[in-house]
């Protein structure tokens, strides 16, 4: 598995990730309103290629497919953090993690911090992430619940 930068053609295969781990995977934690919500059927491409030109997420793929993505923001935030739905535990999340916390240290960033679902929270707990609040998010008129959590470098 190798860590990139995004490249714009990415785009589709990360918005695919995105929409299959959430309905996949965060659908044990959610219920079905709530990830249709989160992660809608139509996925508008152009808000899609915009943000990610905006975030520049870093990419880990394996074998050519994309199997993780990850955002880190200049103030440390961590926006979006998934792994592909068919590739769960097999330490992509964790080499992804690593990756973003070494750039973080290199770009002078101390505290790093993201919203984390109830599914990935625990996943964030075993890295050194600590519960800051749980909160409710509204998606497109529907309420999830996740949780505001930070690590220190």
């Amino acid at each position: 598995m190798i860590i990139r930068g995004y490249k714009i053609s990415d785009t589709k295969e990360i918005m695919k990730l995105f929409y299959d781990t959430i309905h996949e995977i965060n659908i044990c934690d959610y219920t079905q309103e709530q990830v249709d919500a989160w992660a809608t059927k139509n996925i508008d491409y152009e808000v899609w290629h915009k943000r990610l030109q905006a975030k520049l997420p870093y990419i880990a793929e394996k074998n050519g497919e994309i199997v993780g993505f990850g955002e880190l923001e200049a103030d440390g935030h961590i926006d979006c953090f998934y792994c592909h739905s068919k590739y769960q535990r097999q330490g992509i999340g964790s080499k992804l993690l690593i990756y973003i916390e070494n750039t973080a240290k290199l770009q002078g960033i101390k505290r790093l911090y993201a919203e984390v679902s109830i599914t990935a929270k625990p996943f964030f707990e075993t890295k050194g992430f600590s519960v800051v609040r749980e909160q409710q998010v509204e998606r497109r008129g529907v309420w999830l619940k996740n949780y505001v959590m930070e690590k220190y470098l």
